[in-house]
C-alpha cells in the first residue's frame, strides 16, 4: 500500500504541472485566403446579379413576354420589325387588325407545302430574278369569289369580263385560241397577223366582221377565196369596185366607132373568171382565151 506521504508527493506534482489548450480553427495565411476566396465569390455574385438584372432590362423580359415577343392564349405575337435567322415554321402567320404584313429578305422569300413524308407538294419563291409558283393549279380571285384566272396543265381560265393586251408586239399564240369576241380598244386598230403560217377563223354558227367607223381590209399575196358550201354570197353596197379587171378584146362593130368607150360590161368565163368588154348596143361578152384560160 502507499504511504501517506507518496500520495502527497502525487498530488504536488500534478499541481505544478499546467493544464494544455487545444485550439480548434483555421489560422495564419489560410485563414487569409479562404476570406479572400469569399470575398471574391461575393464581388462574383454581386457582377452575376447586376449582369442578370441588366438583360432583363435590355431584352425586357415581363411576365407577358420578352421585348416585342408576347406570349398569348392564342400563340405568339410580335410587334414591330422581327428577323429570322432560321426557317420559321407556324400555322398561321397574320398581322394586327388594320395593319399591313411585312415579309422582306435580302435574297428570296420562299414558302414551301408538303405532305406528311416531307415532298413538295406547292412552292412560291419570290427572289431578285423574278416571282415563281409551283404546283397543281393557281386560281386568282375577287374579294367577291369570282374567279379571275386560273392555270392546271390542262387550261388558262380568264375570268374577267375583258382581257388587254398592253404590248407593243400584242399577243402572240403557238397554237389556237378559243373566245367569243376579239375587239381592239376605242381608237385603235385589231390586227390578226400570221407572219409565216396561216391564219384560220371558225365558228359553228358563224363570223361577223364589224368596222362601225372605219374600213375592213383583206390583204393577201395568193388567192382570196370566199366560199359558201350551202349558201350564197352577198355584196351589199352603194358602190362596188372591181379594180384591175382585164379587158377582153372589143368587137368590130365597137371598135369602129372614134369615140372613147368609158362604159364596159362585166363577163364571166366558164371558169368563174371576170373580165370587161366594152359595152355596146348588144351583148359584148366574148369568150376570149387569153383571158378566161
Amino acid at each position: 500500500m502507499m504511504t501517506q506521504e507518496q500520495c502527497s508527493h502525487r498530488n504536488n506534482v500534478q499541481s505544478s504541472e499546467k493544464p494544455q489548450v487545444y485550439k480548434v480553427g483555421i489560422y495564419g495565411w489560410r485563414k487569409r485566403c479562404l476570406y479572400f476566396f469569399v470575398l471574391l465569390l461575393m464581388i462574383l455574385i454581386l457582377i452575376n446579379l447586376a449582369l442578370t438584372i441588366w438583360i432583363l432590362k435590355v431584352m425586357n423580359f415581363t411576365i407577358d413576354g420578352m421585348g416585342n415577343l408576347r406570349i398569348t392564349e392564342k400563340g405568339l405575337k410580335l410587334e414591330g420589325d422581327s428577323e429570322f435567322l432560321q426557317p420559321l415554321y407556324a400555322k398561321e402567320i397574320q398581322s394586327k387588325p388594320g395593319r399591313p404584313l411585312f415579309l422582306q429578305s435580302s435574297r428570296n422569300v420562299s414558302v414551301n407545302i408538303v405532305n406528311s413524308n416531307n415532298q413538295l407538294l406547292t412552292q412560291l419563291v419570290t427572289g431578285s430574278s423574278g416571282f415563281k409558283a409551283q404546283g397543281k393549279m393557281f386560281e386568282v380571285k375577287s374579294t367577291s369569289g369570282k374567279l379571275l384566272f386560273s392555270a392546271d396543265e390542262q387550261e388558262v381560265v380568264v375570268g374577267a369580263e375583258r382581257l388587254r393586251v398592253m404590248g407593243a408586239e400584242g399577243a402572240v399564240f403557238s397554237k389556237s385560241v378559243e373566245t367569243p369576241h376579239v375587239r381592239a380598244e376605242p381608237f385603235k386598230e385589231l390586227r390578226l397577223e400570221s407572219p409565216t403560217r396561216s391564219l384560220l377563223m371558225e365558228a359553228p354558227k358563224g363570223i361577223q366582221i364589224l368596222a362601225e367607223a372605219g374600213d375592213i381590209q383583206a390583204i393577201c399575196r395568193n388567192e382570196l377565196r370566199l366560199e359558201s358550201k350551202d349558201g350564197e354570197i352577198f355584196l351589199d353596197a352603194r358602190r362596188i369596185r372591181l379594180m384591175r379587171l382585164p379587158e377582153g378584146k372589143a368587137s368590130t362593130s365597137s371598135s369602129s366607132s372614134g369615140t372613147r368607150q368609158t362604159v364596159y360590161e362585166v363577163c364571166v368565163c366558164p371558169n368563174g373568171r371576170l373580165f370587161l368588154s366594152q359595152a355596146g348596143a348588144g351583148p359584148t361578152c366574148q369568150i376570149n382565151n387569153s383571158v378566161c384560160l
